[in-house]
Protein backbone atom coordinates (compact mmCIF):
# COMPACT_ATOMS: atom_id res chain seq x y z
CA UNK A 1 0.00 0.00 0.00
CA UNK A 2 1.25 3.10 -1.19
CA UNK A 3 1.46 6.00 1.54
CA UNK A 4 0.31 9.25 -0.03
CA UNK A 5 0.20 12.91 1.64
CA UNK A 6 -2.84 15.02 0.77
CA UNK A 7 -3.04 19.36 0.26
CA UNK A 8 -5.73 20.34 -0.45
CA UNK A 9 -8.16 23.46 0.81
CA UNK A 10 -11.50 23.98 -1.25
CA UNK A 11 -14.71 22.32 -1.95
CA UNK A 12 -12.86 21.35 -5.01
CA UNK A 13 -10.56 19.02 -3.72
CA UNK A 14 -12.71 17.19 -1.44
CA UNK A 15 -13.67 14.67 -4.29
CA UNK A 16 -10.12 14.19 -4.77
CA UNK A 17 -9.71 13.41 -1.16
CA UNK A 18 -12.56 10.87 -1.02
CA UNK A 19 -11.46 9.07 -4.17
CA UNK A 20 -7.99 8.49 -3.05
CA UNK A 21 -9.50 7.27 0.63
CA UNK A 22 -12.11 5.16 -0.80
CA UNK A 23 -8.91 3.23 -3.19
CA UNK A 24 -7.50 0.25 -1.09
CA UNK A 25 -4.14 0.75 -3.01
CA UNK A 26 -3.14 3.91 -1.18
CA UNK A 27 -3.15 5.17 2.63
CA UNK A 28 -3.59 8.88 3.30
CA UNK A 29 -1.10 9.48 6.32
CA UNK A 30 -1.81 12.63 6.04
CA UNK A 31 -4.06 15.82 4.94
CA UNK A 32 -2.56 19.54 4.72
CA UNK A 33 -5.08 22.36 4.13
CA UNK A 34 -5.25 25.95 5.01
CA UNK A 35 -5.50 27.43 8.33
CA UNK A 36 -9.23 27.96 9.97
CA UNK A 37 -10.25 31.01 8.46
CA UNK A 38 -13.32 33.64 9.96
CA UNK A 39 -16.18 33.75 7.93
CA UNK A 40 -20.01 34.77 8.14
CA UNK A 41 -20.99 37.67 9.88
CA UNK A 42 -20.29 36.61 13.37
CA UNK A 43 -16.31 36.08 11.68
CA UNK A 44 -16.61 33.02 13.50
CA UNK A 45 -13.66 30.73 12.65
CA UNK A 46 -14.45 27.75 10.08
CA UNK A 47 -12.43 24.72 8.70
CA UNK A 48 -12.22 24.11 5.70
CA UNK A 49 -13.77 21.81 3.86
CA UNK A 50 -10.62 19.63 3.05
CA UNK A 51 -10.06 19.54 6.94
CA UNK A 52 -14.22 18.28 7.61
CA UNK A 53 -13.97 15.58 5.02
CA UNK A 54 -10.18 14.74 6.71
CA UNK A 55 -12.09 14.33 10.02
CA UNK A 56 -15.12 12.72 8.61
CA UNK A 57 -12.47 9.74 7.82
CA UNK A 58 -10.00 10.02 10.76
CA UNK A 59 -7.16 11.63 8.93
CA UNK A 60 -4.40 13.45 10.56
CA UNK A 61 -4.83 17.16 9.70
CA UNK A 62 -1.60 19.47 9.28
CA UNK A 63 -2.64 23.51 9.18
CA UNK A 64 0.34 25.50 9.05
CA UNK A 65 0.13 29.33 8.30
CA UNK A 66 3.20 29.46 5.99
CA UNK A 67 3.84 26.11 4.72
CA UNK A 68 7.42 27.34 3.92
CA UNK A 69 8.45 27.92 7.35
CA UNK A 70 6.61 24.66 9.05
CA UNK A 71 7.11 21.79 6.92
CA UNK A 72 9.05 19.58 8.94
CA UNK A 73 6.33 17.93 10.35
CA UNK A 74 5.69 16.24 6.63
CA UNK A 75 8.91 14.73 6.40
CA UNK A 76 8.56 12.59 9.49
CA UNK A 77 5.57 10.52 7.53
CA UNK A 78 7.52 8.26 5.50
CA UNK A 79 5.62 9.44 2.47
CA UNK A 80 5.52 7.65 -0.87
CA UNK A 81 3.72 10.56 -2.79
CA UNK A 82 2.28 14.04 -2.25
CA UNK A 83 -0.90 14.91 -3.95
CA UNK A 84 -2.16 18.49 -4.33
CA UNK A 85 -5.18 19.73 -5.23
CA UNK A 86 -5.98 23.67 -5.30
CA UNK A 87 -3.92 23.69 -1.33
CA UNK A 88 -3.75 27.72 -1.76
CA UNK A 89 0.60 27.73 -1.15
CA UNK A 90 3.21 27.29 -2.92
CA UNK A 91 5.56 24.04 -2.03
CA UNK A 92 8.80 25.03 -0.70
CA UNK A 93 11.77 22.90 -3.01
CA UNK A 94 12.26 20.87 0.46
CA UNK A 95 8.95 19.36 0.10
CA UNK A 96 9.07 18.86 -3.74
CA UNK A 97 12.17 17.06 -2.79
CA UNK A 98 10.90 14.96 -0.60
CA UNK A 99 8.73 12.09 -1.56
CA UNK A 100 10.39 9.16 -3.73
CA UNK A 101 7.48 9.49 -6.15
CA UNK A 102 7.43 13.28 -6.53
CA UNK A 103 4.49 15.75 -6.11
CA UNK A 104 1.92 16.15 -8.31
CA UNK A 105 -0.91 18.38 -8.50
CA UNK A 106 -4.87 18.21 -10.27
CA UNK A 107 -5.12 21.25 -11.83
CA UNK A 108 -8.21 22.58 -13.36
CA UNK A 109 -7.23 23.44 -17.13
CA UNK A 110 -5.46 22.30 -19.87
CA UNK A 111 -2.04 23.60 -19.23
CA UNK A 112 0.19 25.25 -19.79
CA UNK A 113 -3.43 27.51 -20.28
CA UNK A 114 -4.99 28.57 -17.75
CA UNK A 115 -2.05 28.74 -14.66
CA UNK A 116 -2.77 30.20 -11.35
CA UNK A 117 -5.43 30.00 -8.70
CA UNK A 118 -8.66 31.07 -10.85
CA UNK A 119 -8.91 28.89 -13.96
CA UNK A 120 -12.27 27.80 -13.60
CA UNK A 121 -13.48 31.39 -13.79
CA UNK A 122 -11.33 32.65 -16.69
CA UNK A 123 -11.91 29.59 -18.93
CA UNK A 124 -15.81 31.17 -19.04
CA UNK A 125 -14.87 34.68 -18.86
CA UNK A 126 -12.47 34.18 -21.71
CA UNK A 127 -15.95 32.27 -23.88
CA UNK A 128 -13.84 28.96 -24.18
CA UNK A 129 -15.78 26.43 -25.09
CA UNK A 130 -14.17 23.33 -23.62
CA UNK A 131 -11.34 23.05 -20.23
CA UNK A 132 -10.19 20.31 -18.90
CA UNK A 133 -8.31 18.61 -16.01
CA UNK A 134 -4.09 18.25 -15.84
CA UNK A 135 -2.55 16.24 -13.50
CA UNK A 136 1.17 17.42 -13.78
CA UNK A 137 4.48 17.11 -11.66
CA UNK A 138 4.84 20.15 -9.43
CA UNK A 139 7.64 22.26 -9.87
CA UNK A 140 8.48 25.81 -7.99
CA UNK A 141 7.36 27.72 -10.68
CA UNK A 142 3.70 28.00 -10.16
CA UNK A 143 1.40 25.35 -12.21
CA UNK A 144 4.81 24.98 -14.94
CA UNK A 145 5.53 21.22 -13.93
CA UNK A 146 5.57 18.66 -16.39
CA UNK A 147 2.02 17.50 -17.78
CA UNK A 148 1.69 13.45 -17.04
CA UNK A 149 -2.26 13.43 -18.16
CA UNK A 150 -4.60 15.25 -19.30
CA UNK A 151 -8.54 14.82 -20.01
CA UNK A 152 -10.79 17.42 -21.71
CA UNK A 153 -14.34 18.71 -21.22
CA UNK A 154 -17.12 20.32 -22.91
CA UNK A 155 -18.59 24.08 -21.59
CA UNK A 156 -21.89 24.63 -23.01
CA UNK A 157 -23.25 28.37 -23.11
CA UNK A 158 -25.27 27.94 -20.37
CA UNK A 159 -22.50 26.95 -17.77
CA UNK A 160 -21.37 28.51 -15.00
CA UNK A 161 -18.28 28.55 -12.40
CA UNK A 162 -20.73 26.43 -10.38
CA UNK A 163 -21.64 23.75 -12.91
CA UNK A 164 -17.68 23.71 -14.16
CA UNK A 165 -16.64 23.64 -10.66
CA UNK A 166 -18.33 20.28 -10.04
CA UNK A 167 -17.88 18.67 -13.28
CA UNK A 168 -14.08 19.36 -13.12
CA UNK A 169 -14.16 18.35 -9.42
CA UNK A 170 -15.07 15.18 -10.41
CA UNK A 171 -13.44 14.61 -13.19
CA UNK A 172 -10.25 15.75 -11.34
CA UNK A 173 -10.71 12.59 -8.53
CA UNK A 174 -11.32 9.98 -11.71
CA UNK A 175 -8.16 10.83 -13.19
CA UNK A 176 -5.89 11.36 -10.46
CA UNK A 177 -6.78 7.64 -9.27
CA UNK A 178 -6.88 6.25 -13.10
CA UNK A 179 -2.87 7.73 -13.46
CA UNK A 180 -1.73 7.05 -10.38
CA UNK A 181 -0.72 3.59 -11.05
CA UNK A 182 1.52 4.53 -14.14
CA UNK A 183 3.43 7.35 -11.53
CA UNK A 184 4.23 4.12 -9.24
CA UNK A 185 5.15 1.79 -12.27
CA UNK A 186 7.16 4.89 -13.63
CA UNK A 187 5.18 4.13 -17.25
CA UNK A 188 3.54 7.88 -17.26
CA UNK A 189 4.19 10.53 -19.40
CA UNK A 190 6.53 13.55 -18.56
CA UNK A 191 5.71 16.18 -21.23
CA UNK A 192 7.61 19.24 -20.88
CA UNK A 193 5.13 22.53 -21.23
CA UNK A 194 6.05 25.00 -23.46
CA UNK A 195 6.38 28.21 -21.57
CA UNK A 196 5.52 30.33 -24.75
CA UNK A 197 1.98 28.70 -24.90
CA UNK A 198 1.46 29.46 -21.19
CA UNK A 199 -2.15 31.57 -20.28
CA UNK A 200 -2.62 33.09 -16.62
CA UNK A 201 -5.44 33.22 -14.38
CA UNK A 202 -4.49 35.03 -11.32
CA UNK A 203 -7.53 35.30 -8.67
CA UNK A 204 -10.24 37.53 -9.22
CA UNK A 205 -9.69 41.01 -7.93
CA UNK A 206 -12.61 43.08 -6.92
CA UNK A 207 -12.68 45.71 -9.82
CA UNK A 208 -12.83 42.86 -12.43
CA UNK A 209 -16.16 42.14 -10.76
CA UNK A 210 -17.98 45.45 -12.33
CA UNK A 211 -20.12 44.72 -15.24
CA UNK A 212 -18.66 46.99 -18.08
CA UNK A 213 -22.18 47.91 -20.45
CA UNK A 214 -19.48 49.01 -23.05
CA UNK A 215 -18.42 45.49 -23.90
CA UNK A 216 -20.55 43.34 -26.56
CA UNK A 217 -23.28 41.00 -25.07
CA UNK A 218 -21.61 38.01 -24.85
CA UNK A 219 -18.85 39.60 -23.00
CA UNK A 220 -21.52 40.73 -20.37
CA UNK A 221 -22.58 37.32 -20.41
CA UNK A 222 -19.44 35.25 -20.11
CA UNK A 223 -18.54 37.75 -17.18
CA UNK A 224 -21.70 37.28 -15.36
CA UNK A 225 -21.81 33.19 -15.62
CA UNK A 226 -17.42 33.41 -14.98
CA UNK A 227 -18.28 34.99 -11.80
CA UNK A 228 -21.53 32.97 -10.68
CA UNK A 229 -22.01 31.82 -7.60
CA UNK A 230 -19.00 33.44 -6.32
CA UNK A 231 -17.77 36.61 -6.46
CA UNK A 232 -20.53 37.43 -8.33
CA UNK A 233 -21.02 40.21 -11.01
CA UNK A 234 -22.31 43.64 -10.22
CA UNK A 235 -23.39 46.72 -11.69
CA UNK A 236 -24.31 50.56 -10.27
CA UNK A 237 -28.31 50.54 -9.94
CA UNK A 238 -29.13 54.38 -9.33
CA UNK A 239 -25.39 54.50 -7.74
CA UNK A 240 -25.74 51.84 -5.47
CA UNK A 241 -23.64 48.24 -6.24
CA UNK A 242 -26.01 46.10 -7.42
CA UNK A 243 -25.00 42.16 -7.79
CA UNK A 244 -26.00 40.27 -11.06
CA UNK A 245 -26.57 36.93 -9.82
CA UNK A 246 -27.96 35.54 -12.78
CA UNK A 247 -28.75 36.76 -16.73
CA UNK A 248 -29.50 35.58 -19.93
CA UNK A 249 -28.20 36.05 -23.80
CA UNK A 250 -30.87 37.57 -25.57
CA UNK A 251 -30.97 37.25 -29.51
CA UNK A 252 -32.80 40.94 -29.46
CA UNK A 253 -30.59 43.87 -30.81
CA UNK A 254 -30.94 47.53 -29.01
CA UNK A 255 -29.18 49.81 -31.50
CA UNK A 256 -30.63 52.96 -30.86
CA UNK A 257 -30.21 52.12 -26.39
CA UNK A 258 -27.12 53.73 -24.89
CA UNK A 259 -24.91 50.38 -23.19
CA UNK A 260 -26.01 50.03 -20.12
CA UNK A 261 -29.93 51.67 -20.41
CA UNK A 262 -32.70 49.69 -19.52
CA UNK A 263 -34.87 48.91 -23.05
CA UNK A 264 -37.59 46.43 -21.61
CA UNK A 265 -39.41 45.69 -18.50
CA UNK A 266 -40.88 42.45 -17.68
CA UNK A 267 -42.88 40.73 -15.37
CA UNK A 268 -39.96 38.36 -14.56
CA UNK A 269 -36.95 39.98 -15.95
CA UNK A 270 -35.56 43.36 -17.02
CA UNK A 271 -32.85 43.75 -20.73
CA UNK A 272 -29.95 46.08 -20.93
CA UNK A 273 -28.36 46.57 -23.86
CA UNK A 274 -24.79 46.05 -23.78
CA UNK A 275 -22.05 47.69 -26.18
CA UNK A 276 -23.03 45.86 -29.33
CA UNK A 277 -26.86 46.58 -28.94
CA UNK A 278 -27.54 42.66 -27.78
CA UNK A 279 -29.74 42.86 -25.12
CA UNK A 280 -28.77 40.98 -21.61
CA UNK A 281 -32.01 39.97 -19.45
CA UNK A 282 -31.38 39.98 -15.68
CA UNK A 283 -33.38 37.63 -13.46
CA UNK A 284 -31.36 37.35 -10.26
CA UNK A 285 -30.76 40.18 -8.53
CA UNK A 286 -29.30 41.59 -5.36
CA UNK A 287 -29.88 45.76 -4.51
CA UNK A 288 -27.22 46.80 -1.95
CA UNK A 289 -28.31 45.82 1.54
CA UNK A 290 -31.14 43.79 0.78
CA UNK A 291 -31.48 39.97 0.02
CA UNK A 292 -30.91 38.26 -3.34
CA UNK A 293 -33.94 38.34 -5.06
CA UNK A 294 -35.57 37.03 -8.18
CA UNK A 295 -36.43 39.91 -10.69
CA UNK A 296 -40.06 38.40 -10.88
CA UNK A 297 -40.34 38.52 -6.94
CA UNK A 298 -38.61 41.72 -6.53
CA UNK A 299 -40.72 43.57 -9.08
CA UNK A 300 -44.16 42.31 -7.44
CA UNK A 301 -43.51 44.47 -4.51
CA UNK A 302 -41.82 47.26 -6.62
CA UNK A 303 -43.30 47.24 -10.09
CA UNK A 304 -41.78 50.69 -10.36
CA UNK A 305 -38.67 50.03 -9.24
CA UNK A 306 -36.85 49.69 -12.81
CA UNK A 307 -37.97 51.93 -15.59
CA UNK A 308 -36.93 51.26 -19.17
CA UNK A 309 -34.44 54.15 -20.03
CA UNK A 310 -32.52 53.94 -16.75
CA UNK A 311 -28.70 53.85 -16.81
CA UNK A 312 -26.63 50.79 -15.52
CA UNK A 313 -23.36 51.70 -14.60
Amino acid sequence: MKKIIFMGTPDFAVPVLDALFEDEAYEIVLVVTQPDRPKGRKRQLTASPVKESAMQHGIPVFQPEKLSEQYDALLSYDADLIVTAAYGQLLPQQVLDYPPYGCVNVHASLLPELRGGAPIHYAILQGKKKTGITIMYMAEKLDAGDIISQQSIEITDVDHVGTMHDKLAAVGADLLIETLPSIFAHTNDRIIQNDAEATFAPNITREQERIDWQQPGTVVYNKIRGLHPWPVAYTLFESNRMKVWWAELTNKQYKESQPGEVVEVGADAFIVASGDGIGIRLTDIQLAGKKRMMVAELLRGNPDLVQVGQLLE
